[in-house]
């Protein structure tokens, strides 16, 4: 069962530490490319603002944005801002999830996402962990996929495996750490494929922020996955 409480403790434990790293920067580093392609760092950071917005309309039963097109737009013209105004609106915005998510009275109640991906609100504290922490590391700014909290791994693992799961491209795959395991791919009374490695490693592959080279795959090649 999620527990919504716990995971507003930790999303507002990862926010201020993205913005206490992100005060080392300047203007002409938040100029410069994130690890993200075609992004730069004030891309980065103005989508986390931008993101947590669009859950506070998630939870007001608004949509989450008004279109891909707006939500685009909206990234490009605050990305080019000073370091001042990226994280002041960083924390505003993060202000803004947290004291909506204190309005709330049915957490069970289920909220529609981007895409036609449904939710219910209990899940969305998790999923703006998941924004912060990711995107924390796509900064570039010496916080990296080793670094994230062991929890917040399995979790995400755990996540993004069932994301993948039925997918008919990806053949049935067991993914393990040499401790946990988890499964996903199309069904199959048993797994062809067998990826082992290291958390940040199997995170870093599921969630398209690693190439899988430091993985070992076993029964067939390293899966191929759909775009997140």
């Amino acid at each position: 069962m999620t527990d919504h409480t716990h995971d507003l403790d930790r999303l507002r434990e990862a926010t201020d530490r993205l913005l206490r790293a992100a005060t080392a920067l300047d203007n002409a580093s938040v100029a410069e490319p994130s690890r993200l392609p075609g992004w730069s760092r004030g891309h980065v950071l103005a989508h986390l603002a931008r993101n947590a917005d669009a859950l506070v309309n998630v939870l007001s039963g608004r949509p989450m944005y008004a279109s891909a097109e707006t939500r685009d737009a909206d990234i490009e013209r605050d990305a080019p801002r000073d370091l001042v105004g990226q994280l002041a609106d960083v924390r505003a915005s993060a202000d803004r999830f947290q004291d909506g998510c204190a309005e709330q009275a049915d957490w069970s109640r289920v909220v529609e996402l981007r895409n036609g991906v449904t939710d219910t609100v209990s899940r969305l504290p998790f999923r703006r962990w998941v924004e912060v922490e990711l995107h924390h590391v796509d900064l570039g700014i010496g916080y990296d996929l080793e670094d994230l909290p062991a929890e917040f791994t399995e979790r995400e693992t755990a996540f993004l495996a069932g994301r993948f799961a039925g997918a008919p491209g990806v053949p049935a795959t067991r993914l393990t750490d040499g401790t946990r395991v988890w499964t996903t791919g199309r069904e199959a009374t048993a797994p062809e494929v067998t990826v082992t490695g290291p958390p940040a490693d199997l995170l870093g592959w599921l969630a398209g922020r690693r190439d899988g080279a430091a993985l070992k795959a076993e029964g067939g090649a390293l899966p191929a996955l759909p775009p997140l």
